[in-house]
């Protein structure tokens, strides 16, 4: 069991029971997957984009990345349908909970300036989260990157609104902006 399993079954269930008086550990809710993704639109003309992207993805989550390819024909960007536009990774289980932990950690304190993340809410107690650059990863070494390409991370959760969900991800330590 991770650092941060433990610290949701230990703190964060009961703390959420007690504040939203929940009357079963069932109700409380939990982090169920984060899928990270690199869309990698540069693939059109340069093919190792996705080669590369794949390689920093695996790296940072240790796990192999699936390769998300075009559903439509778009003529202005000639994109073609099936053509590779970027990789996603989903974290599931313990995984994930190392990845959380690492990121709330170690990852989000090294970006310049840092005064916490954004509230970016789906209204359905799920968060996004995008950072401009792979390399705030300590798993990147700087020297082997081709192009700083962005990340999207999205936490799915059980919440049933954005506030329960924001309730849960702040009790488990992430770095919300105050208001």
């Amino acid at each position: 069991m991770t650092r941060l399993q433990d610290k949701y079954r230990k703190d964060v269930v009961p703390a959420l029971m007690k504040e939203n008086g929940y009357a079963n550990v069932m109700q409380v809710p939990r982090v169920e997957k984060i899928v990270l993704n690199i869309g990698a639109g540069e693939a059109i003309t340069n093919a190792k984009a996705i080669e590369a992207a794949q390689s920093d993805l695996s790296a940072i989550t240790g796990q192999r990345t699936i390769v998300r390819r075009s559903t439509k024909s778009i003529s202005a960007f000639k994109l073609r349908v099936g053509m590779p536009v970027g990789v996603k990774v989903t974290l599931r289980g313990e995984r994930m909970y190392q990845f959380l932990d690492k990121l709330i950690s170690i990852v989000l304190p090294r970006i310049r300036e840092f005064a916490g993340v954004p509230d970016s809410w789906d209204g359905r107690g799920n968060y996004t989260l995008g950072l401009k650059e792979q390399t705030v990863f300590p798993e990147i070494e700087f020297d082997k990157v081709d192009k700083l390409r962005g990340l999207e991370i999205t936490m799915v959760t059980s919440a049933k609104t954005d506030k329960e969900g924001h309730q849960l991800l702040e009790l488990l330590g992430m770095p919300f902006v105050k208001n």
